[in-house]
């Protein structure tokens, strides 16, 4: 019983790894969970499976065969743990979506590296292969070099 569990775990662990390197955050977020799934299944695994007995001390003694209950409890917490960073993954990404429009790594980092409003924007000389390579993105009219807030006589700079 022991190998077929390490076998899932390492299964688990590998395509919760291979989904956390996409470049969609939705897979990213379900890798996460897979990966979290294998990490507490293997955390069940160290701890005995076979037990035959239940984990309570008697007058007796405890018995031979108990189950371990500290990774059961282990696995337990960290499940609750691993559903809560779930939820607050999923409203990131939901964030994330109204913002950009976009669940691709790529697309957002290309919106969010533009300057802020108010700062003027620096010219880097443009390439032919990087003016084609990048896909186009929406831009703010105070970004642009020279606007202007209204009211404000310094020349655009906050």
């Amino acid at each position: 019983m022991e190998i077929i569990l390490s076998i899932t775990v390492g299964l688990l662990v590998a395509i919760g790894t291979w989904m956390l390197l996409d470049r969609g955050l939705l897979r990213v977020v379900l890798g996460i969970v897979v990966l979290g799934n294998g990490v507490n299944l293997a955390v069940f695994t160290a701890g005995r499976i076979d037990g035959r007995a239940a984990a309570f001390v008697t007058e007796a003694g405890a018995p031979a065969l108990a189950a371990n209950p500290l990774p059961q409890a282990l696995v337990l917490t960290a499940i609750v743990i691993g559903f809560a960073l779930f939820v607050f993954a999923l409203a990131v990404l939901k964030r994330s979506w109204e913002l950009h429009d976009h669940l691709e790594t790529d697309r957002i980092t290309a919106v969010a590296e533009e300057p802020a409003p108010d700062r003027p924007a620096a010219a880097p000389a443009p390439t032919p292969a990087a003016a084609t390579a990048r896909p186009a993105v929406r831009t703010c009219a105070l970004a642009q070099p020279g606007a202007a807030r209204a009211g404000n006589t310094d020349g655009g700079h906050a």
